[in-house]
């Protein structure tokens, strides 16, 4: 399923607050599909990429706190009203012709939570996030998988999840990439436990 939307790349915010109805979000366990641009298109020198994102699993409350709390005896305890939602993500990245000239910088900044209506959630300011963290420089045919974290509000229980790609020179086509976090866990038979 690709997405494309250039209003919301062009204008984030104004889109969410016209309209409170967000894209369908991708399940837990379901991967997602979207074209990363790189290039200069007033040239004609765009090239094109594929990436497919999949969220593998969802660890919130108490056990997610736990975990944070593990990687850094420094990490607090989120605000009152919130709690720590961790999701390990695989992150798969190809090129669409030959020969490629990009790789891509993939870091957690490019990930961020937010509720069913839109609303932000501000990111949690933690001394070191659980390991293996979702960062990494990909060239095409490489993938990533690692741990995100999020504070969402205890009340949210159906919060999702944003990916865009537009930061610095890359261009995502469309206002993001939506997905749950919350629902079934998905079935994977080589679990990470976060470090």
């Amino acid at each position: 399923m690709y997405r494309r939307n250039f209003l919301g790349l062009l204008f984030p915010a104004a889109l969410a607050a016209q309209n409170t109805s967000l894209p369908p979000a991708q399940p837990v366990g379901t991967p997602l599909s979207t074209i990363i641009g790189f290039g200069d298109q007033y040239n004609g020198g765009d090239e094109l990429y594929d990436a497919r994102i999949t969220v593998l699993e969802i660890v919130r409350g108490p056990k997610a706190l736990d975990v944070v709390r593990r990687a850094s005896r420094y990490n607090a305890s989120p605000a009152n009203g919130a709690e720590y939602l961790l999701a390990r993500v695989r992150f798969e990245f190809s090129a669409r012709t030959t020969p490629h000239h990009y790789s891509y910088a993939l870091a957690p900044s490019q990930f961020s939570a937010l509720s069913a209506t839109g609303k932000d959630y501000d990111p949690p300011s933690i001394a070191a996030k659980p390991e293996p963290s979702l960062r990494a420089n990909l060239q095409p045919g490489d993938s990533a998988e690692g741990w995100l974290v999020f504070a969402v509000p205890q009340s949210d229980r159906k919060p999702l999840m944003l990916f865009r790609a537009d930061v610095g020179s890359v261009i995502h086509e469309g206002g993001g990439s939506y997905f749950q976090l919350y629902g079934r866990e998905a079935t994977s038979s080589t679990k990470a436990k976060p470090r």
